[in-house]
């Protein structure tokens, strides 16, 4: 095995005994009954009571998730195949079919990653959330219950994290040796197709995260904002209270949303970025002659390097957070040292695996000549502009920074009209800094190593994605956690949702930090592979935006992004409205419940006497009768699945049918206009949606050095509940999906490069000339 494979398979096999280690480390603290000993921390904190309600809460969650993941994952199934016979038959005509079947098995083996990866995610996530919600209350003092409730969050990140970087690396790398095994590589051209082939497994783990981030967004936000409505602003019940139907499908939503749909998304954008990579510098016959297998695995390498930089930066985390104050500082912390770390060994990796000097195809040269320290300064500027857009949507997102504290503000100025004002106004802002440091990289890396160089910028913000990852899947955890504490009965103490409730508005930032990562290595990513299509196509005089076909399609590209929004913003209202509907029946309900039934809760058993009935809907809000969380859970099952096929549909549709009928000028069009205004719209909403939740929790949380502005149940608070519900389907439904957009409509185009060409030379169906 050679050196630089010896590092990958390292590298990844010791990501996952790290996942695994830490997996140990969560599983040592006990719910279930059947499992618990004398010892066990849960006996500690709470009686038999709470005990029981806790694992009930627990189980409901989990089958919840399961059951939705698994209903998402048989349509998924059902699209791989079909559009695996679509991959083989298209490419079979525009190439030949020994490519067609080597891109298709990739395709297939990206898709099941991708699928495996979101299962994983949300498996660790559920598992997790009970376990944080009894470190919180096992705590003694404040540092225990902050140390012990931070530590098996960020522990449950860190097995998502660490897994999935270890998995995609060393599926990508079995695959690369199985296909030069089975392609003879003496001939050198045999590289390109190897890599035009593998192009297929990023594309499998793209498809894949598209569904699990329209579906998942669709059920967590009509969920969420269907519990918010009724319970918050009509029935003045907490958030997260057991007497609202809505509020295990809420829970289930973050799981199967904010877990699995991310860890799908950001696999994707690990296995796209490399594949933009390994077609870029296939293509030059000098540069395989000249370097050698090390140097065409340099992009596997960067992240082999980066999951060991990460395994290393996350033992600092460890018992460092014993006060809310330090919660997001450490969490800042990771970013900051993973990224000082990462540039020398970026550095090294480049000096010691690349030539001297090396040519390289481009796009606006048909060859060009790079050195390492070229490549070290397009790597370190990912690097270090991933840490700087986390930072910016940091400042934006945190009611620590005073944005979020005047969105709160504007709650006294006039109601929700202006918190809704001010959030959008943010949102825009927001957008300014990240969209220079991204225009800043791209002119970097396109400068010195052309596409390239814009490929290694995109692995270099990805190569802290076990860290970024780990920070991301914390948030999900930690508002699970507070969510089954508020609904354990008998109440646990307050303090025990307090320490929750801080850990989960560190976890709103860094949730918000994870998306604006996962938007800026999106736009890097699409252009990587936007480049690598022009080089595939052997075009050398650049694109031509003012080319009458490009420039139309532009347009309608710039146009996608936003009829996507819209597509999926109004599923999240429709199914929502129907969640809504449903909690409004429930405490409306007049069956008579009588003593003795099954639908009593525990309080209900312990205080109706013999005889004695009860309105359902009123026994309800009295907590006597338990809601039908069941139901909730099936209306967002249902609306979720069903609605996250057109959306997903439009995104694949478009290249495909722009490159079929009018050809590759027209696709060109389409991936630039959807980069430049999917980027921008994605940072955004993402930000607004973030702003408009810790506003809210800045109210709630007391934060406020004003008296109005402090508590729950105020028309001030209500107004900053609006916001935050408003915001909900942005930022975690339409904004993370727009990233996917963007690079799922890249990759497709890359993958199925030949077949556009094989038609009428590039020009499409039907055949309008073009002025090249």
């Amino acid at each position: 095995m050679a050196g630089v494979d010896g590092l990958i398979v390292g590298a990844g096999v010791i990501a996952i005994a790290f996942a695994w280690y830490l997996f140990t480390l969560v599983a040592a603290v006990q719910v279930n009954k059947t499992e618990l000993t004398e010892s066990s921390k849960i006996n500690s904190c709470m009686n038999e009571k709470q005990t029981d309600s806790m694992e009930v809460i627990y189980e409901a969650i989990r089958e919840g998730a399961d059951a939705f993941l698994m209903a998402e994952y048989k349509i998924c199934l059902i699209f791989v195949v079909c559009f695996a016979a679509v991959i083989f038959f298209l490419i079979g005509l525009g190439q030949d079919f020994e490519a067609a079947i080597l891109t298709t098995i990739a395709f297939v083996t990206g898709a099941f990653t991708s699928m495996f990866s979101g299962w994983i995610g949300m498996k660790v996530a559920v598992f997790a959330n009970a376990r944080t919600t009894i470190e919180a209350a096992a705590g003694t003092n404040e540092e225990e219950k902050y140390m012990g409730a931070f530590n098996m969050a960020f522990r449950a990140g860190g097995v998502m994290g660490f897994s999935l970087c270890g998995l995609g690396l060393l599926v990508l790398w079995f695959l690369l040796q199985i296909y030069s095994g089975y392609l003879d590589l003496t001939d050198l051209s045999e590289y390109e197709v190897m890599m035009d082939c593998i192009s297929g497994y990023g594309l499998g783990g793209s498809t894949i995260a598209m569904f699990g981030r329209v579906g998942g967004g669709i059920y967590t936000k009509a969920a969420d904002v269907g519990a918010d409505l009724v319970g918050k602003t009509e029935l003045d019940i907490p958030e997260d209270d057991p007497r609202n139907a809505a509020t295990i499908a809420d829970n289930v939503g973050d799981n199967v949303g904010d877990v699995a749909g991310m860890s799908s998304d950001l696999f994707g954008s690990f296995a796209e970025a490399t594949c933009a990579a390994l077609v870029i510098s296939a293509s030059s016959s000098d540069f395989v002659t000249e370097g050698g297998w090390s140097a065409l695995m340099f992009p596997l390498c960067i992240s082999a390097s980066g999951i060991l930089v990460c395994l290393v930066s996350s033992f600092l985390a460890m018992n460092a957070v014993k006060s809310q104050p330090q919660v997001e500082k450490t969490l800042k912390g990771q970013l900051i040292v993973t990224t000082v770390l990462m540039v020398p060994v970026g550095a090294i990796l480049a000096m010691s695996l690349l030539p001297a000097e090396f040519t390289l195809h481009g796009v606006a040269q048909a060859s060009f000549t790079a050195t390492p320290m070229k490549v070290v300064v397009c790597l370190s500027s990912g690097v270090i502009g991933g840490l700087v857009i986390g930072l910016i949507t940091e400042y934006y997102t945190s009611f620590s920074y005073s944005p979020v504290v005047e969105v709160a503000n504007s709650c006294k100025k006039g109601g929700a009209a202006t918190n809704i004002i001010y959030g959008l106004a943010l949102g825009y802002k927001s957008a300014i800094i990240p969209i220079m440091v991204l225009a800043v990289i791209i002119f970097l890396s396109f400068s010195l190593c052309d596409t390239y160089g814009v490929a290694v910028a995109a692995l270099g913000m990805l190569s802290t994605l076990a860290t970024c990852l780990s920070i991301d899947i914390y948030g999900p955890v930690c508002d699970n956690a507070g969510g089954i504490a508020e609904m354990t009965l008998p109440e646990l103490p307050e303090n025990v949702r307090e320490c929750t409730d801080a850990l989960d508005a560190a976890g709103n930032t860094t949730a918000a930090i994870g998306k604006g990562f996962a938007i800026g290595s999106a736009a890097l990513v699409s252009l990587a592979l936007y480049g690598a299509l022009v080089v595939r196509l052997e075009i050398t005089t650049g694109v031509n935006v003012l080319e009458p076909m490009t420039f139309s399609f532009l347009l309608i590209g710039a146009m996608l992004p936003y009829w996507f929004s819209a597509m999926t913003m109004k599923s999240v209202g429709e199914a929502a409205g129907a969640m809504v509907e449903e909690v409004r029946a429930q405490v409306k309900d007049e069956t008579i419940v009588t003593a003795g039934s099954d639908r009593l809760t525990g309080l209900g058993k312990e205080t109706m006497k013999p005889g004695e009935t009860v309105k359902a809907g009123v026994g309800i809000l009295q907590g006597l009768v338990k809601p039908d969380y069941k139901q909730c859970i099936d209306i967002s099952t249902k609306a979720s699945l069903k609605e996250m096929v057109p959306p997903s549909a439009l995104v694949i549709m478009a290249p495909l049918l722009a490159g079929t009928f009018f050809g590759v000028y027209a696709v060109f069009g389409i991936l630039t206009g959807g980069l430049v205004s999917g980027v921008q719209l994605a940072i955004s909403m993402s930000n607004t949606g973030g702003a408009w939740d810790n506003a809210k929790k800045y109210i709630e949380g007391k934060h406020s050095p004003d008296p109005d502005l402090q508590g729950k149940g105020t028309d001030y608070h209500k107004a900053a509940v609006v916001g935050d519900t408003v915001g909900d389907p942005l930022k975690d439904t339409s904004g993370p999906a727009l990233n996917i957009l963007m690079k799922l409509m890249a990759i497709l185009s890359l993958v199925f490069a030949e077949y556009f060409k094989a038609i009428n030379e590039g020009r499409g169906l039907l055949n309008i000339p073009v002025n090249v």
